[in-house]
């Protein structure tokens, strides 16, 4: 029994040493908030860290691809995690463009992926005719995308099973640029093999503090 109880507090104890949070909400953020009507999701921009020998089984030009793959998937997840929170009647009457729409429009203003980072908040949110933009960073050693491994040509168990991510992401108002929310988070361990299983991850929580979604 001894053994049990040192083992549940050692994995508990790391489980605490490995996951670091930061959330900062603006104090005027449920006010601001009360006159949006659409907010938009754009890709985040992705860094995936390979070890050496991972490395001389990709391209650069592969690994580009992989970035960009996964910076798109993490859009269409953090898409899909506002459909669902809406559908269960846990968001405000608020809608989410849809990714195709806010890539088409942003491509009519030579605005991509490689760019995007060139644009303020405010100047996409105006291209974009939303209320308010969610953009981010996001760092792993394990691509959360699948589909995108197997497309270049890449074993499902190229990367291994362990999974470490960070992501930052913020909500900026679309009228003045102002910093709405932000939320880093560094997770280490067995997040899932989808885009779709990190975002639920990191949204647990922190959705409790998100103006357009409400408590559970």
């Amino acid at each position: 029994m001894k053994k049990i109880l040192l083992i549940l507090f050692i994995c508990l104890s790391y489980s605490g040493l490995n996951a670091q949070t930061n959330l900062y909400v603006n104090p005027e953020f449920d006010a601001i908030a009360e006159d949006h009507k659409i907010i938009a999701v754009v890709p985040f921009k992705t860094q995936v860290t390979l070890r050496p020998k991972q490395m001389k089984d990709m391209t650069p030009e592969q690994l580009d691809r992989l970035e960009k793959a996964e910076g798109e998937g993490i859009q269409t997840a953090m898409y899909s995690w506002f459909l669902k929170r809406k559908k269960r009647g846990k968001m405000e009457a608020i809608e989410v463009q849809d990714p195709k729409t806010t890539t088409a429009l942003l491509a009519r203003n030579d605005i991509n992926y490689d760019n995007i980072t060139n644009y303020t908040p405010q100047e996409l949110a105006e291209i974009l005719e939303v209320d308010a933009i969610i953009s981010g960073e996001f760092e792993t050693n394990k691509p959360m995308s699948e589909g995108a491994s197997a497309a270049l040509g890449l074993l499902v168990g190229f990367w291994g099973s362990t999974n470490n991510a960070v992501v930052n992401m913020s909500v900026h108002n679309a009228s003045d640029g102002v910093l709405l929310w932000n939320y880093n988070k560094k997770v280490r361990g067995s997040i899932g093999s989808s885009a779709e299983d990190l975002i639920n991850v990191l949204m647990r929580k922190a959705s409790r503090r998100l103006a357009y979604t409400k408590q559970d």
